[in-house]
C-alpha cells in the first residue's frame, strides 16, 4: 500500500511514533511518504520504500503568520497525484487533519478519492483543541476523517467528553521497537555518569510546564538526602533555565546533569535505575515506555493514559499530581534495596514488551484496510 504520513518532525512523542510507524510499515513492504516541513529526527535513512517530501511555505509580506496549512494541503495534493498515494495517515487533528481534509476535497474535484486516518495524540485535544477558538475546527476535522484512532483509552474518553464526535474512535496504543533497545551492556559506560554506589534517576521531556519540572527536582532532592544518587535531565524547553536555578538554590547542581536533546536515549537509559514522570497531563507517556523497555522502573503521576502503561507495584508506582513526598517515598522503596530494584526493572521490561511494535503494527494495518474500503465508496 502507498501511504502518506503527516506528522511533526520533532522530538515530541507524536513525531517519534509516526516516524517509527512509517519505518516499520516500509520494512513490511509498504511504500511510505513522510510529508512535513523538515525531515523527522528519527528518520535516518531514505530508500526505495521510504520517501520524504518537504513542505515549503513561501514568505509573503501580506501574511502576518505564514499559511502552513495551505502549503501542506497543496503538497498533499501534489504528492498523492504524482506518487499514486492510496491513503493518508495524519497525526494530530490540528493542523494536519484539517489540511488533509482540504486536500481530499481538492482531489475529489479531479475524481481522486483517498481515505484519511487521523491519530489523536494528546495536546491536539487536551490543550489546543479545547480552546474555544480552535474547538469547531478540531471537531470538524475529526468528524470528517474516515477512521480515527487515539493512543490511549483515557484520551478517547477525553475527546468524547470535550467534543461532539460522530465518529467511532479506535484505541491503538503507542509502541516500542524492542529490537532497537537490545542494549550491549559492555558499551553502557555507567561509570561516566555516576559512582558505583550512586543510583541514577532520569527524566526526559520537552521541559514544558505540563511536565512539572520543579517536581522532578524536588523529588530527586528528597531521594539524594537518603541515598547517593545522580539525576539525568534530558531535553530542552522553557522550564530548563528555571530547573538549573532550582538545582543551584537547593545546593544539588553537582548531582544533576542537564544533557539537552539527544538521539541516543537508549545509551542514557541503559545506566538508569529510575525514571520520573510527574506530569500534570499525559495522553500516554511514551518517554516512560522507552524507559521501561530499557529495564528502568518508573514513578509517575496517575493521570491520563499513564496508568494504562505504568502498572502500580509492578513496573513502578503511581501518585497524585503534585504529591512530591509520596513520589519520593515510592522512589526510595524501589531504590534502597538491590533485590527490589532488580525486580522492578525486570517487571518494567516485561510490561513494556507488551507494547512491542510487532503487537501494535497489525492493529494499524487492520485500520488501513478498513479505511481503504472508503476509496471505492466515493462518499466523501
Amino acid at each position: 500500500m502507498k501511504i502518506a504520513i503527516v506528522c511533526y518532525p520533532t522530538f515530541g512523542g507524536s513525531g517519534v511514533v509516526a516516524t517509527e510507524l512509517g519505518i516499520a510499515l516500509a520494512e513490511r513492504g509498504h511504500e511510505v511518504h513522510f510529508i512535513t516541513y523538515k525531515q523527522p529526527v528519527r528518520l535516518e535513512l531514505l530508500g526505495n520504500n521510504i520517501h520524504f517530501h518537504e513542505v515549503h511555505v513561501p514568505e509573503y509580506p501580506l501574511f502576518h503568520y505564514q499559511p502552513y496549512e495551505l502549503a501542506l494541503s497543496s503538497k498533499l495534493v501534489d504528492t498523492v497525484k504524482f506518487y499514486g498515494i492510496e491513503l493518508l495517515h495524519v497525526h494530530y487533528a490540528i493542523p494536519h487533519a484539517y489540511a488533509g481534509y482540504m486536500a481530499k476535497k481538492m482531489l475529489q474535484e479531479e475524481g481522486i478519492f483517498i481515505p484519511m486516518i487521523t491519530t489523536l495524540h494528546g495536546t491536539d485535544i487536551t490543550l489546543v483543541g479545547k480552546h474555544p477558538f480552535y474547538k469547531p475546527a478540531v471537531t470538524f476535522s475529526i468528524n470528517k476523517s474516515d477512521v480515527v484512532t487515539s493512543v490511549s483509552e483515557d484520551l478517547k474518553q477525553s475527546t468524547l467528553k470535550l467534543f461532539d464526535i460522530e465518529k467511532e474512535i479506535e484505541v491503538i496504543p503507542n509502541f516500542i521497537d524492542r529490537t532497537k533497545y537490545s542494549t550491549d551492556y559492555t558499551d553502557c559506560q555507567r561509570s561516566l555518569m555516576a559512582n558505583e554506589d550512586e543510583r541514577i534517576v532520569t527524566h526526559i521531556s520537552n521541559f514544558r510546564k505540563v511536565k512539572r519540572i520543579p517536581d522532578v527536582i524536588n523529588i530527586f532532592y528528597r531521594i539524594q538526602k537518603e541515598i547517593p544518587a545522580k539525576l539525568m535531565m534530558v531535553g530542552e524547553g522553557p522550564e530548563k533555565e528555571y530547573a538549573e536555578q532550582q538545582c543551584d538554590d537547593l545546593g544539588i547542581k553537582d548531582k544533576v546533569v542537564f544533557l539537552g536533546n539527544s538521539t541516543e536515549i537508549d545509551r542514557i537509559l541503559c545506566f538508569s535505575d529510575l525514571f520520573l514522570l510527574p506530569s500534570e497531563s499525559e495522553s500516554f507517556g511514551l518517554a516512560a515506555l522507552e524507559a521501561m523497555i530499557n529495564r528502568v522502573a518508573v514513578v509517575s503521576s496517575n493521570i491520563g493514559g499513564i496508568p494504562e502503561l505504568n502498572k502500580e507495584g509492578i513496573s513502578g508506582y503511581l501518585a497524585n499530581v503534585g504529591d512530591v513526598d509520596e513520589m519520593a517515598s515510592k522512589a526510595l522503596q524501589i531504590l534502597k534495596n538491590d533485590e527490589t530494584l532488580s525486580r522492578f526493572k525486570e517487571n518494567a521490561f516485561k510490561v513494556a514488551s507488551k507494547f512491542d511494535i510487532l503487537n501494535i503494527l497489525p492493529l494499524y494495518e487492520e485500520v488501513y484496510e478498513k479505511a481503504y474500503k472508503y476509496r471505492f465508496k466515493n462518499t466523501y
